[in-house]
């Protein structure tokens, strides 16, 4: 009977150590792997900012700053007060008729290179334009750039001039495409850090197989790509280095997957129809900034922190700005769990259930987002909480300057300076408001991919 006993307990504590790797779809945890989480934890703790407000600040003074300098732009008028207008017409109205005035740069980010005619000269630039909880990201901008020739991929012995080959490099790369490609993955994509996945002046889209996987890892930027009908790997031996080719256990088919990583920056990606999540981010992954992205024709859009036991994720900062989330979206934009979340003009067009949810105590802070109401009117609420109102109601959720339309509310929680608290840890720093949610249409108005020609700005 005792034998027995230690027989359980063995199994038990086995299966509890097996347990991250599993989730990880690492099958064989070996000194590679270990040696990266290790590596990765410090690196998340490095990155971790104990000031939220010095972001938070930063973003939102950023943000005046542009729609500022482009009202003294006369042949912007139209569209700003068009956009800017409390109209009820829906986002992909507004679209039918693409703007050809010039550049028009309506958010900070794309004011720092989109409307230069040279940046295919000066790709790297784009890496000094970051703003939210990503901001230090520089992808591969200290390593050369590296040219995809090839659409094909092999998992285990990846061909020179595939993406599969260039983000198995350990030295930083910024890469590029030679020309417009689908590719299908055949199995997940498991990037190394220092690494720039860079689709401007291609048509690039990654679809019909696996998606891209950024596990234990530092600073990775991926812009301007198209991820779509992303679907479950199968396993088996895929290739996570140059040196190293390691067993997976199935994907879990989500179109980015942000594992125990930090400093990663997603800007200008268009998502839809995933098996899983479009973006997930958990297991302690931080520092991570999604904008101007357009997302569609999807259930679970984005989940920050796995599971309501994973405690790692109470250093999760993670700022969502300047994305469009569009039509046939029905739930989780995003989804949190106890970290920090600075969702900021953003333009809620379409969903199902709801907006904006979470567990585990997140603090969510919504600024000057619009918010759109489905027609349906057991689906106006923005916000859903997992648990009973007597645990939620001291959670910091605060709505500051959203606009709501089609009788969207946003259910607050918490202190009512529970904003201020949050982002501004000492006393003596002013906080900066947000743009309000009148100018989310127009801050948003140039999500997804840029059809970006060389010699001419994006």
């Amino acid at each position: 009977m005792e034998t027995t006993k230690l027989n359980w307990f063995a199994l038990f504590f086995t299966f509890a150590a097996l347990l991250p790797t599993m989730m990880a779809n690492i099958a064989d945890f070996d000194e590679v792997w270990q040696k990266r989480a290790e590596e990765a934890r410090e690196a998340a703790l490095k990155a971790y900012v104990p000031d939220p407000s010095e972001v938070t600040d930063t973003l939102n003074k950023e943000v005046h700053r542009t729609l500022r300098s482009i009202t003294y732009m006369s042949n912007a008028t139209a569209l700003i007060e068009h956009l800017t207008s409390n109209s009820t017409t829906r986002r992909h109205l507004l679209g039918k008729r693409r703007y050809t005035g010039p550049c028009l740069a309506t958010n900070p980010i794309d004011r720092c290179w989109r409307c230069q005619r040279d940046w295919h000269l000066n790709r790297k630039r784009l890496a000094d334009c970051a703003l939210g909880f990503g901001y230090k990201t520089t992808g591969g901008k200290a390593g050369k750039l590296y040219w995809v020739t090839d659409n094909s991929d092999d998992s285990s012995n990846p061909k020179p001039g595939t993406l599969r080959h260039a983000v198995i490099q350990k030295e930083p790369l910024w890469i590029v495409f030679k020309q417009s490609m689908n590719i299908r993955l055949v199995q997940e994509l498991i990037m190394q850090g220092d690494k720039t996945i860079d689709g401007r002046g291609a048509y690039v889209t990654i679809a019909n197989g696996a998606g891209i996987t950024i596990q234990f890892v530092k600073n990775v930027i991926i812009h301007n790509i198209k991820i779509k009908n992303i679907v479950v790997g199968s396993g088996g031996y895929v290739r996570d280095g140059v040196d190293h080719l390691g067993i997976r256990t199935r994907s879990d088919g989500d179109g980015i997957s942000i594992f125990g990583s930090s400093n990663v920056w997603i800007d200008h990606v268009s998502m839809s129809r995933c098996m899983d999540g479009l973006v997930d981010a958990i297991e302690g992954s931080t520092a991570i900034t999604i904008s101007n992205s357009h997302f569609t024709d999807h259930n679970e859009v984005m989940l920050f922190g796995a599971h309501d036991s994973s405690s790692n994720d109470k250093n999760m900062q993670v700022t969502v700005a300047f994305n469009h989330f569009g039509k046939k979206l029905v739930q989780r934009m995003p989804r949190c769990r106890w970290g920090l979340f600075h969702v900021v003009n953003n333009d809620y067009t379409h969903w199902q259930m709801y907006a904006i949810g979470g567990s585990s105590n997140p603090t969510i802070i919504s600024q000057g987002n619009r918010f759109i109401a489905p027609p349906n009117p057991r689906a106006k609420e923005v916000t859903k909480r997992e648990t009973t109102k007597e645990v939620w109601q001291n959670w910091t959720w605060r709505s500051e300057g959203d606009l709501m339309m089609n009788g969207a509310f946003f259910v607050e929680s918490g202190d009512q300076n529970g904003a201020y608290k949050a982002l501004s840890r000492f006393e003596s720093k002013a906080r900066t408001k947000a743009q309000p949610g009148t100018a989310a249409a127009l801050i948003t108005r140039f999500a997804g991919p840029l059809a970006c020609i060389p010699r001419r700005p994006c």
